[in-house]
Parts: C-alpha cells; sequence; structure tokens
C-alpha cells in the first residue's frame, strides 16, 4: 500500500473443465502479468483450479487430488511474486465432506482457507449435491494440504491482514444473501472484500450483479473485488461472461468489458485512507460494530507484520484509477441536466420555506452580472413561481460602482428585464467618495480599504432596500468563496438568506448554463450566456483605459477549479496536504491541465486562506445544503477560528 491506495484485480482466466494443469497455467501466466503490474492482490473465481462446472466430476478422487496439486504449483510459484496476495477457488476434501472453497495464498504459503457460506440449491443451482456450507462450530478449524504443509486456518467470516490492509474473503452465493458474510466481515474490520464467483449469465444478471456490489460497498464501505467464471466452462446448460467488478463505498472503479474471451482481468487502486476516513466519521457504522456479540475471527495464522512491505510506487506514479478533476460536476450530460435539476430544487425548496415561516413575500437581491447573482435570481424568480408569488415582488439592485463595466452592467439590466423583477439601479460612488472623505482615506490607493469599503455599501443599500419594502436580502455567496473567505465581512458576507451557500463555483456555472438551455426568453438566454463567458470578478478596481475587466478573481486566488478540488477532498475525506497534491497530480498534471508548480502554489494558497478565513465562516447566514459537503457552521464544518495552518502547509513545503 502506498499513500493509502492498494492495488487489486479480478481476473478470469481461460479454463477447461476437469483440466487442473491446463487452468494453472492461465491462472500463472495472469499472476505474472498484474505482478508486472504491482498488483498488492488478485482475486479469480470459484473453481477457477478445475472450473465451476464439474458437476459430479467433484466428488472424483483423481480430480480432487490433481486440483490440490495445481493449488500447490501456484502457491510455490507466488514465492517470487514479492508479497502479492493472490485467492484462488479449488474443492477441498475435509473429512467425509468436500467444501468450495478460496486459497490464499503469498509468498509460497497458503494463509488461510475460506469454504462457501451458503450453497445454492434452486433453479439452476445443485451445488448441495456435491458442497458441504462452510463448518459451523465445534468442526475443524484447521485444514491439512499436502505432506510437510502447515494446518492453514479453515474459517469463514474470518478477516486477515495483507500489506497493512485487513481483508475479507466470501464466495458467490455469499454477496446475495439477506446479510451477506461481508457485512460481518467489514464490522469486524476488513476494508476490502474479496469475492470469487461462477456466477452464469441471464438476461440483465449483469447490471443486476454490478448493482448488488456498488450496493454492498456502500453498505460496509469498503472495497469490493469481484471475479467471476467465463470463458471454457461447459455451455451443457449454462453461459459464463466473466463478469469482473471493482466498486469501492458506491462506485464502481472499473468493470471488464462483457463476452471477451481468453485470459482477462481488471485492475484498479482502492483508496483505503478514503474508507478508513469514512468508517471514522460515520459514527453509525462503529454503532453497528458495537452491536454484534461475536468475536472477531483470525483468518490468516501468521503474524501480520511478516506481510508488511515498503512501497513499490513512486509518488508520482499515475494511479489506476480516475481521479475526476471535477469531483461536484457529474461527467456525463444527462447526468449533470438531472444534477443542475436537482439542486435548483433543492435551493428553491429551502427559500420557499424561509419565505413560507417569516411570512414574507418580498426579495432584494443585488445583481453584478456575475454568475452567483444571476444563478440567485434565477433561482428566487423559480420560488415566487412556486408559489404563486408575483415576480415584481422580487427587487433587482444594480449598484455600479468604480469597476462596473458596461458589459456587466447591461447583462445585468437585461436580465432583470428579462425575468420581469423589479429593477432599481443605486450608484454607489457618491457614497463612497463621502465615506473615503469621512475616514481620510486617498481614493487613488486602490488597496482593501478601496475595495471593501464598496463592498459594505452595497450591503447596506441592499439592507435598507429590504427594509423599505418588507423583504428578505438574498445572498449570492458560493461554496468555494466560502472556503476561501472571497468575501468582505459584514458586506457580501452577510444577508438574510445564503441561496448557493452549497453549491460550489464550477457547479454555479453549469447551472446557469441550464438555465440558458431550459428558458425561451432570446433576451434571458443571450444574457445568461455572456455572463458566463464573463471572467470572473468582484470589480472594485477601475477597469482597462478600454472598459475590459482589470481584476480577475482567478488571477488573484487561483483556478477555481483547483479550489474546488481542494475543497471536495479537504472536507469530503479529510485528507493530508500531500495526498491531496499527489491525487491532484493525477487529476490535472498528468492531463497537462496545471504544472506541478503551479498546482503546489494554489494548493498552498487553498489551506492558508481557508484556515485565516475560518472566522467568517463561523458567523453564516443561513443557507440550504446541497451536495455531499458544506461549510456551514451549524451543519458539517465547525472549526475553531483561531485554529493554526501551520502544519498543513509545513507538509505542503516538504514536497517542493
Amino acid at each position: 500500500m502506498k499513500d493509502g491506495f492498494f492495488r487489486v484485480a479480478a481476473a478470469s482466466p481461460l479454463v477447461t473443465v476437469a483440466d487442473t494443469e491446463a487452468n494453472a497455467e492461465h491462472i500463472l501466466k495472469i499472476i505474472d502479468d498484474v505482478r508486472e503490474r504491482d498488483a498488492d492482490a488478485v482475486v479469480f473465481p470459484e473453481m477457477c483450479i478445475t472450473a465451476y462446472t464439474c458437476a459430479d466430476l467433484f466428488h472424483s478422487e483423481t480430480l480432487l487430488k490433481n486440483a490440490l496439486r495445481a493449488l500447490r504449483q501456484i502457491t510455490e510459484h507466488t514465492a517470487d511474486t514479492e508479497d502479492m496476495l493472490v485467492i484462488v477457488g479449488a474443492p477441498l476434501r475435509v473429512g467425509n465432506a468436500v467444501y468450495n472453497c478460496a486459497f490464499a495464498i503469498a509468498n509460497g504459503m497458503v494463509l488461510g482457507i475460506v469454504p462457501k457460506t451458503y450453497i445454492p440449491n434452486y433453479n439452476e443451482f445443485y451445488e448441495k449435491r456435491w458442497f458441504a456450507p462452510a463448518p459451523a462450530n465445534g468442526l475443524p478449524s484447521h485444514a491439512d494440504l499436502w505432506d510437510g504443509a502447515e494446518q492453514i486456518p479453515f474459517v469463514a467470516g474470518a478477516t486477515g491482514v495483507f500489506a497493512g490492509v485487513r481483508i475479507g474473503i466470501e464466495i458467490c452465493e455469499d454477496l446475495w444473501t439477506p446479510i451477506p458474510p461481508s457485512c460481518a466481515m467489514a464490522l469486524d474490520g476488513a476494508e476490502i472484500i474479496f469475492n470469487l464467483s461462477a456466477s452464469d449469465d441471464l438476461i440483465g444478471k449483469r447490471a443486476y450483479t454490478a448493482d448488488l456490489i456498488r450496493q454492498q460497498s456502500a453498505r460496509c464501505i469498503c472495497g469490493y473485488v469481484y471475479a467471476s467464471a467465463g470463458f471454457g466452462e461447459s455451455s451443457t446448460d449454462l453461459v459464463f461472461d466473466a463478469k469482473q467488478f471493482i466498486a469501492e463505498n458506491g462506485r464502481m472503479l472499473s468493470s471488464n468489458k462483457p463476452w471477451t474471451s481468453g485470459d482477462t482481468y481488471i485492475i484498479a487502486d482502492i483508496d483505503i485512507e478514503a474508507i478508513r476516513r469514512d468508517r471514522l466519521h460515520n459514527t453509525s457504522f462503529d454503532d453497528c460494530r458495537a452491536k454484534q456479540d461475536k468475536l472477531p475471527l483470525q483468518l490468516f495464522a501468521k503474524d501480520p507484520a511478516s506481510f508488511l512491505r515498503s512501497p513499490r510506487h513512486p509518488f508520482d506514479d499515475t494511479l489506476l484509477r480516475d481521479i475526476d478533476p471535477h469531483p461536484f460536476v457529474p461527467s456525463s450530460a444527462e447526468h449533470l441536466k438531472e444534477r443542475c435539476e436537482e439542486i435548483i430544487n433543492i435551493q428553491v425548496a429551502g427559500l420557499a420555506q424561509r419565505l413560507n415561516a417569516t411570512r414574507c413575500g418580498k426579495l432584494v437581491v443585488g445583481i453584478s452580472g456575475g454568475l452567483d447573482s444571476t444563478l440567485a435570481l434565477l433561482v428566487a424568480t423559480r420560488t415566487f413561481d412556486r408559489l404563486g408569488l408575483d415576480r415584481s415582488g422580487i427587487t433587482g439592485v444594480t449598484m455600479p460602482g468604480f469597476g462596473t463595466t458596461d458589459r456587466t452592467h447591461g447583462n445585468a439590466l437585461t436580465l432583470m428585464r428579462s425575468l420581469g423583477v423589479s429593477m432599481r439601479e443605486i450608484s454607489i460612488a457618491a457614497a463612497v467618495n463621502q465615506h473615503f472623505a469621512d475616514i481620510e482615506h486617498d481614493p487613488t490607493v486602490h488597496d482593501v480599504t478601496y475595495e471593501n469599503s464598496q463592498a459594505r455599501e452595497r450591503t447596506q443599500i441592499l439592507m435598507d432596500v429590504a427594509n423599505q419594502v418588507g423583504g428578505m436580502v438574498l445572498g449570492t455567496g458560493d461554496l468555494s468563496e466560502l472556503a476561501l473567505g472571497w468575501a468582505t465581512y459584514n458586506g457580501d458576507h452577510m444577508s438574510m438568506y445564503g441561496v448557493n451557500a452549497g453549491v460550489p463555483k464550477t457547479l454555479v456555472r453549469h447551472l446557469t448554463r441550464y438555465f440558458a438551455d431550459i428558458t425561451e426568453n432570446a433576451d434571458e438566454r443571450a444574457a445568461l450566456l455572456d455572463i458566463i463567458d464573463t471572467p470572473i470578478s468582484p470589480e472594485l478596481i477601475p477597469a482597462e483605459p478600454d472598459g475590459t475587466i482589470k481584476q480577475k478573481t482567478e488571477d488573484l486566488v487561483g483556478p477555481y477549479e483547483l479550489h474546488d478540488f481542494f475543497l471536495y477532498y479537504t472536507l469530503r475525506y479529510g485528507f493530508s496536504p500531500k495526498r491531496i497534491f499527489m491525487l491532484a497530480l493525477n487529476a490535472f498534471a498528468f492531463a497537462g491541465a496545471y504544472d506541478r508548480d503551479t498546482i503546489l502554489r494554489w494548493e498552498r494558497t487553498f489551506f492558508r486562506r481557508f484556515f485565516n478565513q475560518q472566522f467568517k465562516r463561523s458567523a453564516l447566514p443561513d443557507g440550504p445544503k446541497v451536495g455531499s459537503v458544506c461549510l456551514s457552521p451549524r451543519g458539517d464544518w465547525r472549526m475553531p477560528s483561531d485554529a493554526s495552518s501551520s502544519l498543513w502547509l509545513k507538509e505542503l513545503e516538504d514536497l517542493q
């Protein structure tokens, strides 16, 4: 395991029914292939050494004896695989019964044997004709394999540690039961569940199985690695499709292409650190574990420390998993459309309830011609439509100042006019100049006083207009700005309801585009599209001589797509700066979007501002949570304003 990732493979070798020698050759070839790709563990299908469809041959001494011979060959081969865990399936006779077993192998040793717990005997399955279920308490807990071999742990539902990761093993039908053994194994600490399967293929079964695996990985907050039998199995009555899936906490990391013949496998990196963090954060998981009255079983007899190894993967290596550079934004157009509608409905529901609770039918919104105020106004109009209120009850106020450009001013007016809201234009120039005179500030000095005086004047105007009309001031600031503290304290930082508080900047643009796509008003669409294309700016510094925006937010604090990436992994998983940097390299640098130094520079900015600006978040107005992360001091994020960022920044300094 390197940097919290454990590399796993799910493999389906070409099998020949009852030919253990041929099957072992294919298994060994895959073992060598995945070892070259630095796999930490590989799982093969149920009964892969013999093939699953041997039927009454499972009671043949010849088959059982040669299955053990092939198992020994595979075991001896792993002495040269540098601590890679190999899990294969084969029949095993213990006493007067044959068991359908998984064998965990590493370093030339069989570490443990897991018999199948639930033996299907319905529809096309007749396994009870050949196999006994996992022994209950009181039956032998160890098995002898061959002369000179130690007694091997022989128990279902147990967990073992390999390379610092606790694993569990279940077999095919075990997953399909009301309470799969993997549930208990996860509660006993298993972070990855391996499933050896021989599930035949039927109409719709592949999709159903994938959903089942996703659900189980989410329920158990674990990685789930599934390999099923494929090409070469007997086609007497069934067909096998070599289904391979690797899931992690509800997300499918990798799956194979269906109907592929020959030796196939998939490989991916499972994020163990993310799993551990979610189990730590989800208190119900440990509450459930505490209610289990049985003690955890140990699958591996060997000291787990003997299987810990030094990392093989260089820090800057490409991960074998997709790292989405935009974790807040769905990748598919259809999913993005659904996400946008869902977010808007959450915002509308929150605002509608607040209006109902306060018996208020009026809103005041500052409209700058930028993305955030545009989204707030669009949500406000839809809320009024849902409540059956006239849009004239929404007062949009544009407040041109020293940095306002004709472009943003024009878009603000067009948008308000096309949406049918009440419009007011109040210049802040005279009031701010008077304020400069009152506090003896030189207006040619464009410092923080110059900027924040304008922001606070605008907020004062909005609050006073709200008093005039008997309404509420609707906040426009988004989640990304709250993370960076990119707001003037007691200026645009304050409102009576922050409708965008849970929406990151990377999503604000897509939500605005969604409104542009669905409107039938040509003027509204044109304004929205131009707003999307306008550089993000507070427009507090005078424009360039040609009238273009001079003060661009992303030039000052960094690209929002990077900050949203840092924010997601800071809040969602609590990852260290070093680990977030490594993920960012995979998401951005290796794709050529940003170089290493640029990512490091803006990550330092993120953590410095994230800590230093907490005092603003501690005094936030109410606003709806819309996604998996939020910064409300009453909800997801509670941090003292006095917390120091030194440890986080020091970790980034060490990366230089």
